[in-house]
């Protein structure tokens, strides 16, 4: 079997590669006590980092570059900065991996090296993420292969077959396995070696649906001419391309040089294309920033996050700044503070009256401001919970102040009052406080005087979470009003666009409220409002902005649907994001198109005054768009195994399709489950779904382990708008439950959206 991993071939000589090839000590760091020397190299396969362990079991420990979601340079960390002293900042780097795993915190011997081994794994990331699928493909196998090839002699005797098929998820009876071995072993030793490995690895991969729609469009010498690669574009894919995009296609996809020559496409081309962003289920038109962002603020949907700090659940988790970092470095525009007062002075972030940890206010304003603006430039909304003393909250004012300097919006943008909320794109690179002011924001013009200080009512989440405790807890002495706080002037100065606001229901807001003053639901009262005054709840949405919050029950940090309170155009819509959910994977599919920058204009009919929809109550208007969606599940392909300690476990998958929007549209249908097969399971199974309005609706695929006996265990799954979807032949990514990739692995499908009949 060949030993250098693909990812490492285009780097072949790089002095960097060589440096990790070669390894070296570096001092792994999980608390002041606590620092180790440990050995680090990277394997042959370039895809695998080992480390020496000094476990009493388990010595030798390897991780997969695949499971690295970032590396870190410096005391970036909450452990670097914790543990170690500022002195040794260029020597540090943190190694970020993906599915909620420990950070592993590392100092180099001197910061050369710690700059080599950072440069080093960037670029090995960097070069697995140019993988095409095809690549991934064969470089998962040939590790595969590494695996089941116990005696190292580089051939593949049969008991090493069977081995090999379990590891890629494969279930075969001893005839199959048999059989596929004697037809590749043409030499007859009783080994598979050379040529042989590489016949078998092709009947492996063959994939017979591909070889279908290949054959019916290939009438050019048994290729894809440029004309006939046109008419399945058309036919099958239904663009609206020419010639020259066929054309441009086989440029930048076909392999095989002869071809290329005669402008043809080979099979294997096909499938390039087809494994590639073109011929993914998500239009690549979406992937970047394409919608208005000169629209109020208020006429988005806000990815938002809910008690931002945690990292578990609500009672005794540990409260980080890593969560923060978490949080926006997937697109959250809007994160929650608790604020209390802390120790020696300074005020800290924490769930109140419960066990959870705490963390300094300081550093939590130091890694927001660090990570705020590295996946998305538009403004991150900073929601203030605070229940400190006055001197603590003019100290917060001071470090918001301090920290994020210009960054923050102080006074309303212009020289006049304004009479709506700014857009995403004049407050880029903008913090935005929501939180109580005491005064309203034409003070900001006409200088009128305030105490230093006023009480204030506090914040209907913080009251809802008493009150919800005193149920829980009959010990507590019960209150029925809410309670007030001293609100210090630095403090209510910076409150300019979300001001916090009692919700006296629609008219008194239509009244009295002012568009910058803002209202927080929970969860309940949001949902009977959507339910029973939808309309009136998305023209209160029209000029003022409302957060909804997840109920004080729900001390698990589950999630409630976000998706009722999107229907009546609720923008800040907050989730805990530490929790891998259904709710989480539709947050994920709401905000994957428009560049994932974290903003989605909301569809026109819920912004235009004249507009009477009622997501509960069809009607006629704009919105109602009644579509057919034609899907059929035709394959999958790679499927991770679930249970990965057991050998003998292979899954016997099936697949879901699920529709998200509006109460007429949610539904979904699923296939039948395949035995023993989660290398490349084939259904062809069609489901046919009606859709009403289709600027609203959102599709989740769903890939699960079916179990007769109990629950099935979640494989993998990707959820988009339908208004993102492109129709034809398309790939479906897979993500896992924390909502990152499964490199390998996907769903093949064949959809059609068109207008209903």
């Amino acid at each position: 079997m060949e030993q250098n991993g693909t990812a490492g071939n285009s780097m072949e000589g790089d002095v960097d590669l060589q440096f990790l090839l070669t390894g070296g000590e570096l001092v792994k760091v999980r608390s002041r006590s606590w620092q180790k020397k440990r050995f680090y190299k990277l394997l042959e396969d370039c895809k695998t980092l080992w480390h020496e362990s000094h476990k009493t079991f388990n010595r030798n420990q390897t991780f997969s570059i695949d499971d690295i979601d970032s590396v870190r340079k410096g005391r970036q960390s909450e452990g670097l900065n914790k543990y170690t002293d500022p002195s040794e900042e260029e020597r540090c780097f943190s190694i970020i991996f993906k599915d909620g795993k420990k950070n592993l915190d590392l100092m180099a011997a001197n910061g050369e090296d710690a700059k080599r081994w950072i440069s080093g794994l960037e670029k090995i990331i960097t070069n697995m993420h140019k993988l095409n699928s095809q690549q991934k493909t064969e470089h998962w196998i040939i590790n595969s292969m590494r695996k089941a090839d116990r005696n190292e002699d580089n051939k593949m005797n049969l008991h090493e077959l069977k081995h090999f098929l379990r590891q890629i998820n494969i279930q075969v009876d001893d005839t199959y396995a048999e059989d596929l071995f004697n037809k590749c072993d043409t030499s007859k030793s009783g080994t598979l070696e050379g040529s042989e490995i590489k016949l078998f690895y092709d009947q492996l991969t063959q994939r017979q649906e591909i070889d279908v729609i290949y054959g019916k469009y290939a009438q050019t010498e048994g290729q894809m001419s440029a004309e006939d690669l046109l008419n399945f574009l058309q036919t099958e894919q239904r663009e609206m391309v020419t010639k020259e995009d066929a054309l441009r296609l086989i440029e930048k996809y076909e392999l095989d040089g002869t071809a290329k020559q005669k402008k043809h496409m080979t099979k294997d081309g096909f499938l390039m294309y087809l494994n590639q962003e073109e011929g993914s289920i998500f239009n690549p038109a979406h992937k970047h920033v394409y919608q208005d962002m000169s629209q109020p603020l208020n006429q988005y949907y806000i990815s938002s996050s809910h008690n931002t700090y945690l990292m578990e659940d609500q009672l005794k988790g540990p409260s980080s700044t890593e969560a923060y970092i978490r949080a926006l470095m997937k697109g959250c525009r809007c994160v929650e503070l608790d604020c209390w007062d802390g120790a020696n002075g300074e005020p800290v972030i924490y769930h109140g009256y419960t066990l959870t940890s705490k963390v300094l206010f300081i550093d939590v304003i130091k890694a927001i401001k660090d990570y705020a603006f590295k996946t998305s430039d538009y403004p991150v909304i900073l929601s203030l919970e605070n229940h400190c003393s006055v001197d603590q909250q003019k100290l917060m004012a001071h470090h918001l102040i301090s920290i994020l300097g210009d960054a923050l919006v102080t006074k309303p943008l212009g020289d006049t009052m304004p009479t709506h909320l700014p857009s995403p794109e004049e407050l880029k690179g903008k913090f935005v406080i929501k939180g109580k002011r005491m005064n309203k924001l034409d003070a900001a013009f006409n200088n009128d005087s305030i105490t230093e200080e006023e009480t204030v009512s506090e914040e209907d989440e913080a009251a809802d979470y008493k009150e919800n405790g005193q149920k829980d807890n009959p010990t507590k002495p019960q209150t029925t009003q809410k309670s007030n706080i001293k609100l210090a002037k630095e403090l209510s100065d910076i409150v300019i666009y979300c001001k916090s606001v009692h919700f006296n229901g629609f008219e008194h807001a239509k009244d009295k409220q002012s568009f910058y003053e803002m209202s927080s639901f929970k969860e309940s009262k949001a949902l009977n409002l959507a339910e029973t005054s939808g309309t009136a709840y998305m023209h209160h949405n029209m000029d003022k902005l409302s957060r909804i919050y997840p109920a004080g029950s729900r001390t698990d940090s589950s999630n409630y649907n976000p998706v009722p309170m999107w229907n009546v155009g609720c923008q800040i819509v907050a989730l805990n994001f530490q929790t891998p959910s259904e709710e989480m994977h539709l947050n994920q599919g709401r905000f994957l198109p428009n560049g994932a920058c974290g903003y989605i204009l909301k569809p026109e009919f819920q912004r235009s005054l004249s507009s009477q929809f009622d997501p509960n109550n069809l009607t006629e208007g704009p919105w109602l768009k009644k579509k057919t969606f034609h899907v059929m599940v035709i394959s999958a392909q790679q499927l991770p195994k679930i249970n990965k300690d057991k050998e003998s476990s292979i899954v016997d998958p099936l697949v879901k399709v699920e529709i998200h929007g509006v109460p007429a549209d949610t539904t979904s249908q699923k296939t039948h489950h395949i035995d023993n097969n989660g290398f490349n399971p084939m259904w062809n199974e069609q489901f046919q779904f009606d859709i009403h309005v289709p600027e609203l609706a959102m599709v989740r695929f769903v890939v699960e382990d079916y179990d007769k006996r109990s629950q099935n265990d979640h494989i993998g799954h990707y959820c988009l708008p339908l208004t993102s979807v492109q129709n034809g032949y398309r790939h479906v990514p897979l993500l896992t439950k924390r909502g990152d990739v499964i490199c390998t692995a996907g769903l093949f499908v064949h959809l059609i959206l068109m207008d209903a009949q």
